[in-house]
C-alpha cells in the first residue's frame, strides 16, 4: 500500500507538468499578432483557426491511445515520455519559418501532449480514494490554470525585441526536457487495480455504459466554449477594446484563471463534502458550475457593446469560477461510473470527442469572424449549449454508494 503523504506528493509532482502542458499550448494564442507578422503566409483568420484546430484534432485522435497505454502498461512511463516529447516539439516550434512548418509542429505537439492528461488524472484517482479525489484533481488542475496564466503573459515576451515569441518557445521546451528526468525517477505507479482489458474489451465496456456516454456529451458541450475563451479571447480583447498585445493576453487569461484556481479548490472541497450526503454530490456541484458558465458566456458576448473592458473581465471571472468547479469534478464523476482498469481510456475518449469538437469550434469561430457575425450572436449559442449541459449531467446515474467504486 502507498502512504497518504506520497499520494499528495504525486499531485505536487504532476502540477508543474500540468502547468507546462497548458503553457506550451496556450502561449501561441497570446502571441498571435507577433507570429502572424513574422510568418506572413499564415494570411487569414481562418488559417490561424486551422493552426489552432489541427493541434486539437491530433490531440483528440491520440488521446484514447494514450489513455489505453496508461491503463494497459504504465502510467509513469506514459506521463514522463509525453512530457519529454512535447517539450522537444515546443523547442522546435520556435525554429519554424513558414505556415506549413507551424502546422506540422502544432500537429505533432497535439500527438505528444495527448498522452499526458488521461494518464495523470487516472494516476491521481488511483492514489486518492473517493473522500479526497475531487480535492486532489482540483489541485492538479490548478497547474493547468497557472499554465494558461503564464501563457497570457507571453504576449509581453513576444513584444520584446530581445526575446520574442521564438525565445519563449525555446525556453519552455528546455524547461520541460530538464524536468522529465527527475519526474521519471520520483514518480511511481499505484498498486495494480486488476487485469487490464483488451482494446476491444475496454471500448465495449465504455460504450455500453449509458452514464459514460452522457458524461462524454457533458464534457464536450461546454469545452467548445472553453477553447474559444482560451484561444480567441486575447485577439477579441485587442480588437474590441484597442489593447496592446501584451495587455490583451493578460486581460484574457489572468483574471479568469485566478478565479478558476480558487473555484477548483472550493469546488473540490464542496464536492467531496456533498458526497458524504449523496452519491450525486459531485454531479450537483458540477451542474452549479455549469450554470455560472452559461451566464458568463452571454455577458462576454455583450461586453464589447458597453465599451468597458472591466465588464468583459467581470464576466470572464464568472466564467473562471464556473469552469474551476466543472473541471475539478469530471474525472471524479468518471470514477463513479467506471472501474479503475478503464479510467484513463475513458478520459482519453472524452478528450477525443471534446477536443475534436473544440477544433471545429476554433475553425468555425475564425470563419464567423471573417464573415463579421456579431460576437453576441456567437456567444449566445455557447451560453445555450451550457444550459443544455446541465440537463445532460443530471441524467448521469453514479454508483448509489459514494464508496462503492474505488
Amino acid at each position: 500500500m502507498f502512504s497518504r503523504h506520497y499520494a499528495w506528493f504525486v499531485v505536487l509532482l504532476l502540477a508543474p507538468v500540468a502547468l507546462l502542458n497548458y503553457l506550451d499550448r496556450q502561449m501561441l494564442a497570446a502571441m498571435k499578432f507577433s507570429v502572424m507578422t513574422d510568418i506572413p503566409d499564415i494570411g487569414t483568420e481562418a488559417n490561424w483557426g486551422k493552426i489552432l484546430a489541427l493541434f486539437k484534432w491530433t490531440y483528440a485522435l491520440l488521446s484514447p491511445v494514450g489513455g489505453y497505454l496508461a491503463d494497459r502498461f504504465s502510467r509513469r512511463y506514459v506521463i514522463a515520455g509525453s512530457l519529454l516529447a512535447w517539450s522537444g516539439i515546443t523547442w522546435a516550434t520556435g525554429q519554424v519559418t513558414n505556415f506549413e512548418q507551424l502546422l506540422l509542429t502544432r500537429a505533432v505537439m497535439g500527438i505528444s501532449e495527448a498522452f499526458y492528461l488521461p494518464a495523470a488524472l487516472a494516476l491521481i484517482a488511483d492514489y486518492h480514494p473517493g473522500r479526497t479525489r475531487s480535492r486532489a484533481v482540483g489541485l492538479h488542475q490548478m497547474g493547468l490554470y497557472a499554465g494558461v496564466i503564464l501563457g497570457g503573459f507571453s504576449g509581453y515576451a513576444a513584444d520584446s525585441p530581445d526575446f520574442g515569441w521564438r525565445g519563449m518557445f525555446a525556453l519552455c521546451g528546455l524547461v520541460g526536457i530538464l524536468y522529465a528526468g527527475p519526474l521519471f525517477l520520483l514518480l511511481r505507479n499505484a498498486p495494480a487495480a486488476g487485469a487490464s482489458a483488451s482494446p476491444r474489451g475496454a471500448l465495449g465496456e465504455l460504450v455500453r455504459n449509458r452514464s459514460f456516454l452522457l458524461l462524454v456529451l457533458y464534457f464536450t458541450l461546454p469545452a467548445m466554449a472553453g477553447w474559444i475563451v482560451r484561444d480567441w479571447m486575447p485577439a477579441i480583447l485587442k480588437t474590441e477594446f484597442g489593447l496592446g498585445q501584451g495587455k490583451a493576453g493578460v486581460s484574457a487569461t489572468v483574471y479568469w484563471m485566478v478565479a478558476a484556481i480558487a473555484a477548483a479548490l472550493v469546488g473540490g472541497w464542496l464536492a467531496d463534502a456533498w458526497m458524504r450526503r449523496t452519491a450525486r454530490g459531485r454531479i450537483y456541484t458540477s451542474a452549479c458550475g455549469m450554470g455560472l458558465i452559461s451566464v458568463a458566456m452571454m455577458g462576454v458576448g455583450c461586453a464589447p457593446a458597453t465599451g468597458e473592458l472591466s465588464v468583459a473581465i467581470a464576466f470572464l471571472v464568472l466564467f473562471g469560477l464556473g469552469w474551476g468547479v466543472f473541471d475539478a469534478n469530471n474525472m471524479p464523476i468518471l470514477c463513479q461510473i467506471t472501474g479503475p482498469r478503464v479510467r484513463a481510456t475513458g478520459y482519453g475518449l472524452m478528450n477525443m470527442v471534446s477536443i475534436s469538437c473544440g477544433g471545429f469550434a476554433d475553425w468555425g469561430f475564425g470563419l464567423l469572424r471573417d464573415w463579421q457575425v456579431p460576437l453576441l450572436a456567437i456567444f449566445a449559442v455557447f451560453a445555450s449549449v451550457a444550459l443544455v449541459s446541465v440537463v445532460v449531467v443530471m441524467r448521469i446515474r453514479p454508483s448509489e454508494s459514494p464508496s462503492a467504486v474505488p
